[in-house]
């Protein structure tokens, strides 16, 4: 089996028996000019080194490549037969070396960032407008889950970057967080319906018997807001319960109920809103990636715009 070894300038004596790239390019390059010194200047060593390397590269193959005569240099039927395939393998070696550099430059390459529903229809959108206008040739693939289910697909190696809510359960696998902003929760309704609220804020004890519309298990919003209500003495009311973030804002509108909704979600819904009153309810959004691996670059200046996006918020 031939193995392909990097460009070395000299012959060593520990790659004896086993062909090179440069072997094969100083041979190309001997062939197309049909002269040593020049072939040597061509590919920038010195004659001596390009002689000693064609010689270890026939040595190698049991065959002479050349005809060697005084000002004549032709092509055996050994190097007839090479030539083709040792222009296929350094067009190949080229190709790969452009792929390399056009994904570590961004011009191309992949991005797996993972998101709540919640995330997915406020902030994410403009944040990869603003990747995908830096850089057209990265795909960008979305995942959509609650920070749970997010968080076990992240540590399985199948997302590099996810947005959770922090902090993280204490079984949930090591990972490296950064803390992008704290969002205020709002109570969002109907607009045809009464404005949920008074002057100096909504008090969580005034949705105890109001028809709320409740997320579905495992969501951390719907956490969030059991646990509010439970700190302030009482189980909430559901009118309905089970849906995902388009289907929750689509049975408020309709007028089934309330709901306790993301600041940035409620802003773009067309609902009426009401903010709580102070401390108010908050969640910590981050952002994660595993804890054993360095992100892509493109991960990497993802992470770097989400940052930039949320600094100040």
């Amino acid at each position: 089996m031939i193995q392909l070894l990097p460009i070395a300038s000299d012959y060593d004596a520990a790659y004896a028996g086993r062909m090179q790239l440069n072997q094969l390019q100083y041979f190309a390059a001997v062939a197309d000019l049909r002269h040593f010194t020049r072939a040597a200047e061509s590919v920038h060593v010195a004659q001596p080194s390009l002689s000693q390397q064609i010689r270890a590269l026939e040595r190698e193959l049991g065959a002479e490549l050349f005809h060697r005569a005084r000002g004549h240099i032709t092509l055996t039927d050994a190097g007839e037969a090479l030539l083709p395939l040792a222009r296929r393998i350094l067009a190949d070696t080229e190709t790969a070396r452009r792929e390399v550099q056009e994904v570590a430059q961004l011009r191309r390459g992949r991005v797996r960032l993972g998101a709540p529903p919640s995330l997915c229809a406020s902030l994410v959108p403009d944040v990869l407008k603003d990747f995908h206008r830096r850089y057209p040739g990265v795909e960008l693939v979305v995942h959509e889950d609650g920070s749970q289910d997010l968080v076990r697909v992240l540590a399985a190696g199948e997302l590099d970057l996810a947005l959770i809510i922090t902090p993280l359960p204490v079984q949930a696998p090591a990972l490296a967080t950064e803390e992008l902003l704290r969002e205020e929760l709002v109570v969002v309704s109907a607009p045809s319906e009464p404005a949920p609220v008074r002057r100096g804020g909504l008090r969580i004890e005034e949705l105890r018997g109001r028809p709320m519309v409740m997320f579905r298990r495992g969501y951390d919003l719907r956490e969030h807001t059991l646990a509010a209500c439970r700190a302030a003495g009482f189980e909430p009311s559901f009118s309905v319960e089970g849906g995902e973030m388009d289907a929750v804002l689509g049975f408020v509108r309709a007028g089934l109920g309330v709901a306790v909704v993301p600041s940035m979600v409620a802003e773009r819904s067309g609902l009426r809103i009401a903010a709580f009153a102070a401390p108010g309810l908050h969640r910590t959004i981050s952002v994660a990636h595993r804890g054993d691996v360095s992100p892509p670059r493109a991960a990497r200046e993802l992470r770097r715009i989400l940052l930039e996006a949320t600094r100040g918020r």
